[in-house]
């Protein structure tokens, strides 16, 4: 096809100087000192304040001077915490990126949407979002999107043959599309008069980049369940503080300033942060496995999905389609070599009984019918030297370019003899595509699509013995011999036409001049990957527009289906849908293998999968795939041939469209979940030891074991930095060998709850007897207190470590999988030993120097929790 020559390389880089990026501007992100100053807006910190009020007020001001630097401390680690997963994510949001097609040096070129210029020629198809505003110099059944511009729910034709008034209002400018709308339909062409904040969007950009993120629905649980906690605590220290009054003899302001520093040193406020924390990690994690996640909640959803939906072509297959055989209409049939783009020939195909057919005597009919498919086509491919091929287009269309070239056919030639008229793009829901063109003023008509649809149109056939009438049965074998074999087949016809005239209307009486058989390999990766999916508990079914035959041959090569598992196509979905949703869903229920489904059908099975309990991800690549991917629980599109429609719908985008990368995905949000858990039981059971060791004192009567400087120290030792550190951990091996956790599943379980319990309650009994000893063994108040503290902190750099796994023994998960952790520990242990040798610290916190045999001895007792960590999951290993 030849194009109009576009702008040249040279002046669009001048252009983009003079002009800039074809970007709006994005909302700037907060600065250090806004995530320093949202630190304390917490109703956690404003009890820490008080505290530090109260202090002051009754004299304590070491205690209110302390309090003070814990803020400040915590608040500093906040702020470092959240600019490095802020910077993350914005990082991988760049890396998802718009493409457009414009035509420079008179060649299509796929380019990224930045890089549009004023004065480019730009080609727009059906599920494009328009990158810059156009004015159309050709379009084709084009409607376009616009209500985030107008407010008009209802997609715009758009043409060229309407005069538009330079004052029209932006509702009635039928001749222009604008950036940010999204092309529905049709085809189109036209000059780029505005990018950036030149645009009509960009007139309002400030309006468009204020709009609020919504929190993710695992944060705000996340929250709600914080408060909970923090509820639970408030009325576990109402309850002590009445005990110790009932007990006597304490002081008001030790109960008041106890009450304080247990209830914020128990609260898990770094909680919300490990989890940001957490899920940025797990952003990263995914880039790594081409996995680019556009919604936070994404990263942990992915891996709860029960069930996927997966599209065949490019997912579970290379997305290379080359034309392996050709069959006439009379039966012959003829073998092309070569893959891909490279070279090759036609050849004669051995019948399997010993006889053949020579390519020549049919060599006419042959280029006739690759004449058609190359011009009812809208791909380009040109010779870039070296032996190499630049194309551009969809991958049928370069396949039957590819295939014209094996014929010794000039695509150039053909262009410039048949000059088109009409283009009929290719629609998924027409299943075909056209050329209208003009030959020496006679008409003809070139049509290729799916073999139903052209045999439906086709009244004749191209036979050796010229124009005869069809013989719909044995073309109907031959098609279906082909799609059984896993093939996917093209058929293709033509017609004189009179008169010209719309090219939709005249496809009727048409005559069939063959089929082409194309091959798109099985992706060599992805039949362990469903393997992996069925390990997992993840059922997988394949959705797609091909015939039954090829989508179930394909299906049994991936162990999707079974030999005699049926196939449900789109007219069983129809008849189903007309008796009601019960019979939907029974049909639904268990089938792996949908083929010839319409794009709101494929919303139908997400519909019924989601009504019989699963947790739906579903793939797509095109406009039509939007509604499904916007119904299901997670939306995934793919990077290299989604629409941009699609991927403004999906939760997050796979770079290298493969079925496995989605696999690495789930995995990946597996382990993201389970370090979640890890940090709640670690925060949540050191909480729970200390208000147990606090009620055991005050039951029998001992003072109290820490001061509330002490318990807010040990907050910060303790869990300042291995939960954080925590949330980096790798994958334990095995995730996708368990079944997802259920969707609704509270973060706050039964394993969890047995956790804290036990491991908490033992912190808790531990410390209350050692303190018991120590007080018992002649130690003053002070050194007791400083040695329990000692204790309580070599009990949460065992429990992090432990917490590693919740069934795998310490001594089986390798020291430097997590590097943070094991720095985050020992670091944890250094400070709170230096504290007791640096003067003014020491004394805030009342504690001192202590001998080796001292910490020996506060280690031994503390090896006594890991014990009983490995015997709890040596217990779990057990039951399962």
């Amino acid at each position: 096809m030849a194009f109009p020559t576009g702008l040249t390389q040279e002046e669009a880089e001048n252009r983009l100087r003079q002009y800039g990026p074809n970007r709006l501007p994005e909302p700037k992100a907060p600065g250090l000192a806004v995530l320093f100053i949202r630190q304390f807006l917490s109703p956690f910190i404003y009890i820490l304040m008080i505290a530090a009020a109260v202090s002051f007020a009754i004299g304590q001001v070491p205690s209110g001077a302390f309090i003070v630097a814990v803020l400040l401390i915590n608040a500093l680690i906040g702020t470092v915490q959240e600019h490095a997963a802020q910077k993350s994510a914005s990082a991988l949001r760049k890396m998802v990126r718009g493409s457009a097609r414009v035509i420079r040096d008179g060649r299509p070129h796929t380019i990224d949407s930045e890089a549009v210029v004023p004065g480019d020629l730009l080609l727009l198809a059906s599920g494009d979002k328009v990158p810059s505003d156009v004015k159309l110099r050709d379009a084709q059944n084009l409607a376009v999107d616009e209500s985030m511009l107008t407010g008009e729910s209802v997609a715009v034709s758009k043409s060229v043959a309407v005069a538009v008034p330079a004052d029209a209002p932006l509702a009635e400018r039928r001749d222009t599309c604008f950036a940010g709308t999204v092309v529905t339909h049709g085809r189109a062409e036209g000059e780029v008069i505005a990018t950036g904040l030149a645009t009509e969007l960009g007139s309002i950009a400030g309006e468009v980049s204020a709009r609020r993120v919504s929190e993710p629905p695992l944060m705000i649980r996340v929250r709600r369940f914080t408060y909970q906690v923090a509820a639970g605590i408030a009325v576990a220290i109402a309850a002590l503080v009445a005990l110790m009054l009932a007990v006597g003899g304490y002081s008001t302001s030790e109960m008041a300033l106890m009450a304080i520093g247990l209830a914020v040193s128990t609260i898990p406020e770094g909680l919300p942060a490990a989890l940001t924390v957490a899920l940025a990690i797990g952003m990263d994690r995914m880039a790594r496995h081409n996995v680019i996640i556009r919604k936070l909640i994404a990263v942990e959803a992915l891996g709860s999905c029960t069930f996927i939906c997966s599209d065949k072509t490019g997912t579970l297959t290379v997305n290379e389609m080359t034309a392996s055989r050709i069959v006439l209409p009379d039966g012959i049939s003829f073998a092309v070599t070569g893959a891909g783009i490279g070279p090759g020939t036609v050849e004669e195909h051995d019948t399997g009984n010993g006889a053949s057919v020579p390519v020549g005597p049919h060599l006419d009919r042959l280029r006739a019918l690759c004449t058609t498919g190359t011009l009812a086509n809208e791909s380009h491919l040109d010779y870039a030297g070296r032996e190499t091929w630049d194309f551009d287009g969809d991958i049928v269309d370069v396949a039957f370019l590819v295939l014209a070239k094996k014929l010794g056919l000039s695509i150039s030639g053909l262009h410039a003899e048949q000059d088109r008229v009409e283009l009929v793009p290719y629609e998924s829901e027409r299943a075909l595509s056209g050329s209208l063109t003009r030959w020496s003023e006679r008409h003809f008509l070139h049509v290729k699509g799916s073999p139903e649809k052209l045999l439906a149109m086709s009244t004749h056939m191209q036979t050796a013995a010229g124009r005869v009438p069809i013989d719909h049965a044995a073309v109907t074998a031959q098609f279906e011999g082909l799609a059984s074999d896993g093939y996917r087949v093209i058929a293709l016809a033509r017609r004189e036409l009179p008169e010209r005239g719309p090219a939709l209307r005249a496809m009727e009486e048409m005559t069939l001049l063959g089929m082409v058989a194309m091959i798109d390999p099985i992706r060599p990766e992805a039949r362990e990957a469903v393997d992996r999916c069925r390990a997992g508990g993840i059922e997988v079914a394949m959705i797609t527009g091909d015939h039954p035959a090829t989508a179930h041959a394909i299906a049994r090569d991936l162990d999707i289906a079974g030999p005699d598992d049926p196939v449900v196509t789109g007219s069983d979905l129809k008849a189903a849908e007309a008796k009601g949703l019960e019979h939907i869903d029974a049909l639904v229920r268990d089938a792996r293998v949908f083929a010839r489904i319409e794009p709101l059908q494929k919303q139908q099975i997400v519909e019924s999968l989601m009504r019989a309990g699963h947790f739906v991800a579903v793939t797509g690549d095109g406009v039509n795939d939007a509604p499904a991917m916007h119904r299901a629980n997670v939306g995934i599109a793919m990077g290299k041939r989604g629409t941009d429609v699609a991927k403004e719908a999906a939760d997050l985008i796979i770079t290298d469209d493969k079925f496995s990368s989605i696999v690495d995905g789930v995995e990946q949000g597996r382990v993201v979940y389970n370090n979640i858990r890890k940090v709640v039981g670690l925060l949540i059971a050191t909480g729970f030891s200390a208000i147990l060791l606090f009620f055991l004192c005050v039951l029998t009567g001992l003072p109290m074991p820490l001061t509330a400087v002490q318990l807010l120290w040990l907050n910060l030792v303790a869990n300042g930095l291995q939960d954080v550190a925590l949330a980096f951990e790798p994958k334990e091996g095995g995730e996708l060998s368990k079944r997802p956790r259920r969707p609704g599943e509270p973060i706050f379980e039964r394993r969890i709850v047995e956790h804290v319990l036990i491991i908490g309650g033992a912190m808790g009994v531990l410390a209350y007897a050692t303190f018991e000893a120590l007080l018992a063994m002649g130690y003053d108040l002070d050194m007791a207190r400083n040695l329990t503290l000692m204790l309580m902190v070599l009990f949460g750099n065992i429990h992090a470590l432990c917490s590693r796994s919740e069934t795998r023994s310490i001594f089986r998960i390798p020291l430097l999988a997590n590097p943070f952790l094991m720095l985050a520990v020992p670091i944890a242990q250094l400070v709170h030993i230096g504290s007791m040798y640096v003067p003014g610290l020491s004394d805030v916190l009342a504690i001192q120097p202590i001998g080796w045999h001292e910490w020996a001895s506060m280690l031994a007792v503390a090896l006594v929790l890991l014990a009983l960590e490995e015997a709890h999951k040596a217990w779990h290993r057990r039951t399962g």
